[in-house]
């Protein structure tokens, strides 16, 4: 697999390009089929932060993470990358089983029953921001609230650029 290393605001050392070389093997082994990597190495406003992107024959797989330190920053996206690597390869595996003799419940037949995990969240009545403003204190990534205005219950997430999104439902006729 050929590997483009960059770094941005820091100097990138022969132990730092080996640690990385090593930690990306380790990619290699789960999955034969990758093609190429490139590893970007930055500092941004005090957080060491590392961003691996495999690209595979069919396949590109994205981490990024970050630390206190250069390595840790490493470790934690090579670990991201490992598992989604895994996660896939599992796919892949389980995807190309050979099919069970089971009997298909017809289309219209009973389905065997999914289980479900009921909870019971306390809707606060609240603005778009100050959901914003609780959301972050509590550290969820998610949360239920009434709006003010409206009086309509609506749902607020973190993205992963750390922006918000508002979710509110509409009925469908």
């Amino acid at each position: 697999m050929k590997i483009h290393l960059t770094a941005r605001r820091l100097k990138i050392t022969e132990a730092i390009e080996r640690y990385v070389m090593q930690k990306l093997e380790k990619a290699e082994k789960y999955f034969d089929h990758l093609v190429w990597a490139q590893v970007v190495l930055f500092i941004e406003k005090r957080t060491h932060k590392a961003e691996i992107v495999i690209h595979g024959a069919r396949q590109t797989f994205r981490a990024l993470a970050a630390a206190g330190d250069l390595y840790s920053a490493i470790d934690l996206a090579s670990d991201k990358m490992d598992a989604q690597i895994k996660k896939y390869k599992d796919r892949l595996r389980d995807h190309h089983k050979a099919p069970e003799a089971e009997a298909v419940p017809a289309r219209g037949g009973a389905c065997a029953p999914v289980e479900l995990a009921v909870v019971k969240a306390a809707v606060r009545t609240v603005t778009p921001q100050e959901a914003a403003f609780q959301l972050d204190e509590s550290g969820h990534n998610f949360m239920l609230f009434e709006d003010q205005e409206s009086r309509q219950i609506n749902m607020i997430y973190r993205r992963s650029d750390d922006s918000y999104c508002v979710v509110q439902p509409v009925r469908k006729r």
